[in-house]
């Protein structure tokens, strides 16, 4: 029989809670429709944010969110966002759908939406087509509490207060769509514009983000480092902060991705197979940044991640709607606990993106809202955020899959919180068959019992719609027996589980 072996007196790190973070970008209907309504709007608001969303996305304890892109902010200027809407400029989206972008949703909404949600502030500046003075200037605009004149501006246009910028990315995907830079460049832009973004609160210092490299692009990270990292004191601390990542999972390549909700058994397997592929990435490019900076205090920012299929039929294709099955919630299961177990490395992650666009956690249809399956796992995630990593070691599991795709029959993570109640989190991985595994804890005299146990199991192809939106949902998780000393439980095939242990 398979075993989890869980090690109490071996703890490994503080998971983040950010590693349960989102992205919002200026794409689609993730902010307009999904998001952001207006205070006119028919559909229940606040301040023109839905409230359906709002209090879906506070249930799974949204710690930080990202805005305004992704691909989008390298070409936003954050003045045409500001002040009375009738007078905003409207501009063509270039990279998204080629629709009109009429500025409504700005500066002031982006942070009206954090304080309804109750979480950081992630946002990524112009370093592409924007200029120093650009950047240095909307950050006095959200954070200088003082005289000058872009605080003068944002009083002047109905907020008295700063604000508080939790990070701050310098810049995004500047390999490609941000300038097509080569890292030497991009590195040395990224120190001159970083020296510009002020702290004007010494109390509220803002994390810098530089950014990283696309999926195995080792020569960008070591590059980028050893430019940035050069001539620099040995305090890099409120130098860069973080560095990114940016992986999406095309089961079927880049140029075809394939159906979000019409694969076979095959496609399952490759689809996991590629999800997995992210702890590779995080050790390597982990290894290269250990070289720099071996205390490990640069965080390692996966802000953009998740599945990325062709388009539903007869949507934009630009604006990336597509659907969220139980292949989602396993591709979720699997990467957090990967990025669980690299907690001393990777500080934050943003699922790509919030609502409507790739793996959201939310689609919406006029006034409709419905959960995805990945919304569910990361709502049985949550417990993990700010918990104790624990050691924890599966034996007796082996692979399943077909032919090239070979998997593990099973992924874990364990974390312990303050209460000492110890959440597991399982997934299998088999399309077909149950998996029986003993869960024993080491290191304690403690005999613990299950307080809480929920699934997300379904069909491979399950997925909710507006005319059945609880198709696929957590439920509670019955098939465990209390042993002596061990917790046995049965895993459906397609399944994601989370046992509370106490």
């Amino acid at each position: 029989m398979a075993k989890l072996m869980i090690n109490k007196n071996k703890k490994e790190g503080t998971i983040a809670p950010e590693i349960y973070g989102h992205f919002s970008e200026h794409l689609g209907r993730c902010i307009y429709e999904g998001l952001y309504v207006g205070e006119n709007s028919e559909i229940p608001n606040v301040n023109g944010m839905r409230t359906d969303v709002v209090e879906a996305l506070k249930e799974i304890k949204i710690p930080v969110l990202r805005w305004p892109g992704g691909c989008f902010a390298d070409e936003y200027h954050w003045k045409d966002g500001i002040g009375p809407k009738e007078n905003r400029k409207k501009m063509v989206n270039t990279h998204w759908g080629g629709v009109v972008e009429d500025n409504s949703f700005g500066t002031h909404e982006f942070f009206e939406l954090c304080r309804q949600l109750g979480c950081k502030t992630y946002i990524n500046g112009n370093l592409g087509s924007g200029t120093v003075q650009e950047m240095s200037e909307w950050v006095e605009y959200m954070t200088f509490n003082g005289v000058s004149p872009m605080a003068d501006l944002r009083k002047k246009n109905g907020h008295e207060e700063p604000w508080t910028i939790d990070y701050f990315g310098v810049g995004n995907e500047n390999w490609g769509c941000g300038g097509n830079m080569r890292p030497q460049y991009y590195a040395d832009e990224y120190r001159r514009y970083q020296t510009y973004v002020r702290n004007y609160d010494s109390q509220k210092p803002i994390q810098k983000i530089c950014g990283g490299a696309n999926v195995d692009d080792y020569d960008w990270t070591r590059k980028v480092l050893e430019t940035t990292h050069d001539h620099t004191v040995p305090e890099f601390h409120g130098f860069m902060d973080g560095l990114s990542l940016h992986y999406y999972v095309h089961p079927e390549g880049w140029e075809i991705k394939g159906s979000a909700t019409d694969f076979d058994e095959e496609v399952w397997y490759k689809t996991l197979k590629k999800a997995l592929y992210m702890e590779t990435l995080v050790e390597r490019h982990g290894k290269i940044m250990d070289q720099y900076d071996p205390d490990k205090k640069i965080g390692m920012i996966v802000d953009e991640w998740g599945c990325w299929f062709t388009v539903e039929p007869g949507t934009n294709p630009g604006f990336l709607y597509q659907q969220n099955t139980v292949r989602d919630a396993l591709v979720a299961g699997i990467t957090l606990n990967i990025f669980n177990k690299h907690c001393d490395r990777v500080k934050m992650a943003n699922l790509a993106q919030m609502v409507n666009v790739l793996q959201s956690v939310i689609l919406t249809e006029g006034p409709k809202m419905i959960k995805t399956p990945t919304y569910h796992v990361f709502h049985m995630y949550r417990h993990h955020q700010g918990a104790t990593l624990l050691n924890s070691t599966l034996t007796g599991v082996g692979e399943t899959g077909i032919g090239e795709w070979k998997v593990p029959e099973v992924t874990e993570s364990v974390s312990e919180d303050a209460e000492h109640i110890i959440t597991v989190t399982l997934n299998n991985l088999s399309a077909d068959e149950e998996k029986e595994i003993e869960i024993v804890i080491a290191g304690d005299e403690h005999v613990y019992s299950v307080k809480e146990a929920k699934v997300v199991s379904a069909e491979m192809h399950a997925h909710n719609t507006f005319d059945a939106p609880e198709l696929v949902k957590e439920e509670v998780f019955t098939a465990y027996k209390k042993c002596a000393d061990r917790i046995k439980i049965m895993l459906p095939p397609c399944s994601v589980v989370e046992l509370r242990l106490q």
